[in-house]
């Protein structure tokens, strides 16, 4: 099994509720199809570099998971048939990619942490000694 990245831009128009909807059943097809999701990140709406289907905005959604590779075949026949799919990139990570996705994943859940951390003690008065 290899690992995979795929990264799909979904319409603006949709509501919250369709574009759960929408990526629920692109992770239906994975796990269907014997694939084990790894990490997924809703990157949000955000601006597109250059206008789609007169759409200028789109919903950005990140999906790791270890497959093997007939797994991307069923995975972008299903992209292209979906409506509110706009853009789609699938690529297979080769060693130094997945360890650098094991490392961006550890710094982010950390990096939370760390942040709650600073926040508390930049509120705390300095004492000073005399």
């Amino acid at each position: 099994m290899n690992n995979y990245e795929t990264v799909f831009i979904l319409t603006p128009v949709l509501s919250d509720a369709q574009m759960k909807e929408a990526v629920e059943k692109i992770k239906g097809i994975l796990t269907s199809a014997d694939a084990e999701i790894v990490n997924e990140e809703n990157w949000g709406l955000r601006k597109l570099a250059y206008p789609i289907n007169k759409k200028s905005t789109g919903f950005y959604q990140l999906i790791e998971f270890k497959a093997t590779p007939n797994v991307i075949d069923i995975l972008e026949t299903q992209f292209r048939r979906d409506e509110r799919v706009i853009r789609f990139l699938t690529f297979r990570q080769d060693k130094f990619a997945a360890e650098y996705a094991v490392k961006r994943r550890s710094l982010r859940s950390s990096g939370k942490d760390g942040k709650k951390e600073t926040k508390s003690k930049e509120n705390k008065p300095e004492e000073t000694t005399n």
